[in-house]
């Protein structure tokens, strides 16, 4: 209809979306590069595209992690039919996540190094990221919850140890498909 003007609801338009298939979701999380950084990480994935997954099993992977014992910035919604001060409906927060653990480690093809708590900070391509999402996944997962520092470093301290080497060798055989799509997205946010 030319010329016809309609008006909508946003909520129309938003149930019309989701009628085609679409959903809401936060956006994927990925880590801030800047031009410099793409440039870097082009660069070295052109360094290594030949690399086998025997190259990559003669290489010692480390990086440092700090570990939270409270998230911070994730996003909760409580449906209610009116404003309520009832516990269900509340969300307790602390200042930048509470009390956390920061650690560095290493790992190579035949085992994982130690896992040794740092007291200040010490980034890039690194399997490290993976296991330290394994961790993550971990502490997350731990009943009871970790409760102060001390906890925390000893459920990291026996995830780490439960990490087993035929994991670890995934991660380094999968090396050269990092690389490869490090390479197509030209230094960009990739899957891994």
């Amino acid at each position: 209809m030319r010329g016809a003007s309609t008006s909508v609801s946003v909520r129309t338009v938003e149930r019309t979306v989701i009628n085609m298939g679409s959903q809401r979701r936060r956006p994927t999380r990925v880590p801030l590069l800047t031009a410099r950084h793409k440039a870097l990480l082009l660069s070295w994935a052109r360094q290594h595209y030949h690399w086998t997954v025997d190259d990559c099993k003669h290489v010692a992977w480390s990086d440092e992690s700090r570990f939270q014992l409270y998230r911070t910035g994730a996003r909760v919604r409580a449906w209610t039919h009116h404003y309520t001060i009832n516990p269900v409906c509340q969300q307790g927060t602390v200042q930048s996540g509470g009390a956390s653990v920061m650690v560095w480690d290493v790992c190579s093809w035949r085992d994982m190094g130690p896992l040794i708590r740092l007291e200040t900070t010490l980034t890039e391509m690194n399997i490290i990221e993976d296991i330290r999402d394994a961790l993550l996944h971990a502490v997350k997962n731990r009943s009871p919850p970790p409760q102060n520092p001390m906890d925390l470093w000893a459920v990291l301290q026996d995830a780490w140890c439960e990490l087993s080497p035929r994991y670890l060798q995934t991660l380094v055989e999968s090396m050269p498909h990092r690389v490869a799509a490090l390479l197509c997205v030209r230094g960009g946010p990739t899957r891994y």
